[in-house]
Parts: structure tokens; C-alpha cells; sequence
């Protein structure tokens, strides 16, 4: 009962977990060895990170700070990148250097070197200056205010967090430390500020804001240089709008009932009210220039939108909104865009949206080309309120809202499988196409699941959580992964419900690419090895003290968790899909070809997960497979149809083996096939023939 009890307490903990866990600020010691002389470390500014720099007279010269606590973005793992960052007095990058990250790509994959590399780019560059990450063809200049950053193959969505976290950081010290700027909180939109408007009471108050540039416009502007004739739609038609862009803030509810239809603006208040510290813009172009490239890809940064306020460049995201507009708008390309008011936006005040018109020069390897036009937009103050302080969103809310809809997804996914399982478990294994159906929740599993959402389970949670619950940390931080959480939390209801198998049988990626090689050497008509029942029972046993070795890795030796724990081959096969080095790749291969002749062998004998999972059956309230007085004795045909073995001489079901494959439910329900079955179909057909 101690042991239940002690299992109990640790398994409500991994409801809680995310991927790593956050440190507090690095202390004077630690963040000094990150300073360059002829630098040194002066007095610490905040308890967010902040440090005052000093150079060799002892004169201060800008600031030294991290970007963990100041822009906690979760990265591709979930976990914050966490960034060092020396700025001088007038915004300039002095150093930036990575402290530390868990991205898996480069944990283990590309390595560290690329990751270190994009960081040295920042030294010298301006944070008045708009910096981008991307690698245009050529120098990329013709005027352009732009500096690109060379991204990172195969790791675009890392670096752009990092990128994201490191200018949100330095904006936030930018503004509170170089321009005497309060650090309080910005305006919002008032909710119960109320007013009837139309797009014609917009444009007359100037609420809508218009801005136009002629084909003629962009020519002169590009004339001078190699891309002056690279367009010859501007050339054939002078006079006509490249750009007719309409600028309106839909922040105020007014506003945006005038400028938006019903449903839009009733998505849009879904929207706020999951990241109420966003102020949407909404941007109408009526021209050719279309607001974005065609590469753009939705919910990211715009790629040719720019957005300025006191001379900094504030981030802009897109707002991932399908766009109506109201009766009387302008039509044309619209999207909503988005900006953080806790990184210093003040839409009261007037803001300028930049907006970039590209040209390329030659056809194999263009060089690309760009000019800034710029508009100024303010809207009215009566629409907003000020308060002294605004206390910002828990990360949590923004981790769910970014990725919104695939949990939507993954709700309806596990809503509808478990109803399956639990209400019509029967008649759902008794379907003529259970296999193909099964087949195809397995292969759904593995694409959205597993390499589109990265919900992988792994025992490095179970791991971390554990010791964690043991030191006394915080568990604040858990929930910046909601899709994994999700897969937690269904993962543990099923252990209550059924036991191990509703994980291990139906939502484990790595557990459904080996049934699906199973099937692969059947179809191929492979010879299968099949262990004596008394080898399959001592084999069965090396799981569990692989995880009592892991559980004893973490509290002695926990830097060294993370290489023990890659006796999981899942990070290879599923978070990083194979690109990583060779032994990894060979390791997760051969688990998988195995599978080919040995059915499911990584989860029945040497998975650590599968073992806690295991454990985890001591949670079940049911034995929720039927039996009847004959299973085992006479009837053996559930223990030799059961490739898991979870059937015993005696036809009772081991639920810490059961993967809910329901071939054992389908004989027991078959009349045909289910030997109790049969026989009483015999006897009952020999005394209607006696009658």
C-alpha cells in the first residue's frame, strides 16, 4: 500500500509536466564568466535578469542581461532558449552568446555548433534597425532597411523563437532603460467604452487610416539602381495603386464591428479572450502588393509588414484570423496582425507600419531588392483605458493559444477513440473493418501525434517530474506544452479506465510505426519469432529495473539523465525524425526492422515508459475484459491468438501486458470462433434435434 501510495503521488505529478524545467537568473559568478574584456559586470538592475555594464574606467556602458526571464518564449521542445545578451548605451549588440536550450534538433541532431553560429551574427547590429531571419538571394540591398540573419536548415522554427525572445528582451530593456520610458503597462482597449460606428465614420474620424503608393511611385523610388526595370507591370500602368492599404486598430470593440463581419469580429473577441494582452491591426491592400510573399506561412511574423514606435521596431505576428470584412469596406488581400502591449506597445499612441516593396534582378540567382514605404497611424485615446498595472497573462495561456487548434484536434481525436473504447468497446472490435481502422488511428497517431505535434511521451518527463516533486521545485512552468499535457492527461486516464494498454496500444507513435512493421512482415510473409512462454515472461521483466537504473540516474548522476534515457528510441524516430547521428539512427532502425519478425519487442521488454505505464495499471478499477468458466480450462485459443502474451494457462488477463489490441474481445464475442461458444451452439442445435 506505501508503494501504491508513493506511485500515486508521482503519477499526479506527471500530469503537471512540460519538457525541461526553468532556473532562476544566473548569479553574479555565472553570468560574469560571459562578459568580454575589457567589459566587466556592474550592479544588477532587476531581479529579472538585468545588469548594469561596465567598461575598463568603470564607467557604465550599457547592460548585460539574459533573455529567459524577460522573454520566456517556449522553443520547439517547449522549453525556454535562454540567451546572454551585452547591449551599449545606443542599442547596439555588443555580444550574444547561448546559455542554454533544449531544442531537439540540436541536442542531438544538427548539433550545437549551427545554434552557436546564428548568435554570432548579432554583434554590431542595431535594435532600431529591423532585423529579419532569412538568406536572400545577392546582397539584398537597393535600399532596404532590412538586415537578414542566415537561418538554420531543418531548425527555421528554432531560431525564429530564439530571434523572437531575443529582440522581445531587449526592446523591454531598450525602452525601460535608454529612452526614460516607464515601464508600466501601455493602454488597452476600453471594453466598456460603446459607440455606434460605420467604415464612413472610421475614415472621417481618422480611426481608418489610408495610404497609397502609384506603380510610378515605386519606380522612382527603385530608379537608380539595377531593379529599376524589374517590374513591368509598374511600367505599363503608372498611374495605378501598387499599394492602397487601409491601416485600422480593431483593439476597441467599436471599431472592429464597424470594419469587420459578425462572425469575424465574434472570432476575433475568442481570440482576446484567450490573449487579452493582444492588440490586433487589421490591413486591407486593394493594390498589387498583396501585404506578404508568397512563402509566408500563417501565424508567424509578416514577411514584408514592419511596425515602429518611438523608433523601435515592435514585434508583429499574424493573428491566424480568416478575415470578413463589414458591409462598405474596401475590399482586397485582409489580414489581422497582432503585437504584445507587454513588450512596450502603446496603440494610443501614433505608430508608424512599414511596408516593403521587393524587386528582383536576374533569373537563376536573382539579387533581391527593396524599398520601405512608410504610413502613420494613431488612433483616438477615448478608446483605451490606462491602469497603473495590468498583470500580464500566465505563459501557460499563450503556449494553449498558439497551438489552439491542434489541441482542438487532439481533443476530438481522444474524446472519440476513448468513447469508442469505453461505451462501445464490443461493437466497435466487432466492426468488419476494425483492422483497417485501427491501422488508420495508429497511422494518425504517428503523423499529427508524433511528428506534426510532437506529443511523444518519454520517461525523461516521468524523470524530470519526479525529481523535481522531490527537490521542492516549481511547477509553474508545465504547463508551456498543452499538447503534451493533453497526451499526459488521457495517458493517465486510461491507466484508470484500462490500464497501460490505451497508451501503449493506441497513442504511442513509436509503438504504432512497430505494429505497423508487424503487419509489414506478415504482408510480407517473414518467418516470426515467437518466445517460449517462459522466455516471454523473464524477458518482460528487463523493463522494469531499466527504469529503476533511470530513476537512480536521475538523483545521482542527472547530467547524464538525457543519455540514458536515449535507450528510448522515440526522440530519433519521432521528434527528430531520423536526422541525427548514425548510432541513434541505427539504434531506432533496428528496433523497427526487429519488428519486422519479433512482434512489438522494444515495448513488451525493454521500454522504461511502458514500465511505469505498467506500474500504472495498479490505478485500473476494473477488470474490464469478460471472461467466461471456461477461458483457460479447456479453451486456450485468447492465450495462443494473444501476440502480447497477456493471457495466462489459466485465461486470466495480465493488464499490465494488455495493450487493448481487442483480438481476445473479438473471439470472446464470436460465436463462431469462441470455443464455449461453439459448444453450446452444438448442444442447443442436438436438443432442438432431439425435440
Amino acid at each position: 500500500m506505501n508503494a501504491l501510495r508513493t506511485y500515486l503521488a508521482s503519477l499526479a505529478l506527471v500530469l503537471l509536466q512540460a519538457v525541461s524545467v526553468w532556473a532562476e537568473p544566473m548569479s553574479r559568478a555565472q553570468i560574469s564568466g560571459f562578459v568580454v574584456p575589457p567589459y566587466s559586470l556592474g550592479d544588477q538592475v532587476n531581479d529579472k535578469g538585468v545588469w548594469t555594464l561596465l567598461n575598463s574606467g568603470g564607467a557604465e556602458a550599457g547592460y548585460v542581461f539574459e533573455t529567459g526571464e524577460l522573454a520566456p518564449l517556449p522553443g520547439f521542445s517547449g522549453a525556454t532558449i535562454n540567451v546572454f545578451v551585452m547591449l551599449d548605451p545606443e542599442g547596439r549588440f555588443i555580444d550574444v552568446r547561448l546559455i542554454e536550450h533544449n531544442e531537439p534538433i540540436f541536442v542531438s541532431g544538427l548539433g550545437e555548433a549551427p545554434f552557436h553560429a546564428f548568435f554570432e551574427q548579432y554583434a554590431g547590429l542595431s535594435i532600431s534597425s529591423s532585423i529579419v531571419v532569412g538568406t536572400p538571394y545577392g546582397d539584398g540591398g537597393g535600399g532596404s532597411s532590412l538586415v537578414y540573419l542566415d537561418g538554420v536548415t531543418k531548425a527555421t522554427a528554432s531560431v525564429r523563437i530564439a530571434h523572437e525572445s531575443i529582440l522581445a528582451a531587449t526592446l523591454a530593456v531598450a525602452r525601460e532603460k535608454m529612452q526614460g520610458l516607464s515601464a508600466g503597462s501601455a493602454a488597452r482597449p476600453d471594453p466598456a467604452y460603446e459607440v455606434d460606428l460605420t467604415w464612413q465614420d472610421l475614415v472621417a474620424q481618422g480611426l481608418a487610416t489610408r495610404k497609397t503608393v502609384t506603380n510610378a511611385e515605386v519606380d522612382t523610388a527603385f530608379a537608380g539602381t539595377i531593379w529599376a526595370d524589374d517590374d513591368p507591370d509598374a511600367s505599363a500602368a503608372p498611374a495605378e495603386n501598387y499599394l492602397d492599404l487601409w491601416i485600422v486598430d480593431v483593439g476597441p470593440r467599436s471599431i472592429a464591428r464597424a470594419a469587420l463581419s459578425k462572425s469575424t469580429y465574434a472570432e476575433l473577441q475568442r481570440f482576446l479572450e484567450i490573449s487579452p494582452e493582444m492588440e490586433p491591426i487589421l490591413l486591407i491592400d486593394g493594390g498589387r502588393h498583396g501585404l506578404v510573399s508568397g512563402d509566408f506561412v500563417r501565424n508567424t511574423a509578416p514577411d514584408r509588414i514592419y511596425l515602429e514606435q518611438g523608433g523601435l521596431p515592435i514585434a508583429l505576428r499574424d493573428a491566424d484570423l480568416l478575415v470578413e470584412l463589414a458591409d462598405g469596406v474596401p475590399g482586397g488581400t485582409a489580414m489581422i496582425v497582432r503585437t504584445d502591449r507587454r513588450l512596450g506597445f502603446d496603440p494610443a499612441r501614433a505608430w508608424v507600419l512599414q511596408v516593403q516593396a521587393v524587386r528582383e534582378h536576374g533569373m537563376f540567382h536573382p539579387e533581391i531588392g527593396s524599398v520601405i514605404f512608410e504610413a502613420v497611424h494613431e488612433t483616438d485615446e477615448r478608446f483605451f483605458l490606462r491602469e497603473d498595472t495590468i498583470e500580464p497573462a500566465p505563459p501557460w495561456r499563450e503556449a494553449i493559444r498558439n497551438r489552439f487548434s491542434d489541441l482542438v484536434v487532439l481533443a476530438v481525436f481522444l474524446t472519440l477513440l476513448g468513447a469508442a473504447l469505453l461505451a462501445g468497446m464490443t461493437r466497435f472490435a466487432m466492426l468488419r473493418g476494425f483492422t483497417p481502422i485501427r491501422l488508420a488511428v495508429l497511422g494518425f497517431v504517428i503523423a499529427f501525434v508524433g511528428w506534426s505535434g510532437q506529443g511523444q511521451l518519454s520517461i525523461v518527463t516521468v524523470l524530470a517530474t519526479l525529481r523535481t516533486g522531490v527537490e521542492g521545485g516549481s511547477f509553474a512552468y508545465l504547463l508551456y506544452d498543452p499538447f503534451s499535457l493533453l497526451v499526459w492527461g488521457a495517458a493517465i486516464l486510461g491507466l484508470v479506465l484500462w490500464g497501460r494498454g490505451f497508451f501503449c496500444g493506441w497513442l504511442c507513435p513509436f509503438g504504432a510505426m512497430q505494429e505497423f512493421m508487424h503487419h509489414a512482415g506478415r504482408w510480407l510473409r517473414l518467418p516470426q519469432i515467437v518466445p517460449l512462454d517462459r522466455w516471454d515472461r523473464r524477458l518482460k521483466l528487463v523493463k522494469y529495473p531499466l527504469l529503476a537504473g533511470l530513476v537512480a540516474t536521475a538523483f545521482v548522476a542527472p547530467n547524464h539523465v538525457d543519455t540514458a534515457a536515449e535507450i528510448e528510441p522515440f526522440k530519433t524516430a519521432i521528434t527528430v525524425f531520423f536526422v541525427r547521428e548514425w548510432y541513434y539512427v541505427f539504434y531506432a532502425a533496428f528496433w523497427l526492422i526487429l519488428g519486422l519478425i519479433l512482434f512489438k519487442g522494444f515495448c513488451r521488454y525493454v521500454c522504461p515508459l511502458g514500465a511505469f505505464m505498467a506500474i500504472g495499471g495498479l490505478l485500473r478499477g476494473r477488470d474490464w475484459i469478460d471472461r467466461r468458466a471456461e477461458c483457460g480450462s479447456p479453451c486456450q485459443l485468447c492465450k495462443v491468438k494473444c501476440k502480447y502474451g497477456a493471457i495466462d494457462p489459466r485465461g486470466k488477463i495480465d493488464y499490465s501486458e494488455c495493450f487493448q489490441c481487442l483480438d481476445c474481445v473479438t473471439i470472446y464475442e464470436d460465436s463462431s470462433r469462441c470455443v464455449p461458444l461453439v459448444l453450446a451452439g452444438r448442444r442447443a442445435n442436438k436438443e432442438v434435434a432431439a425435440e
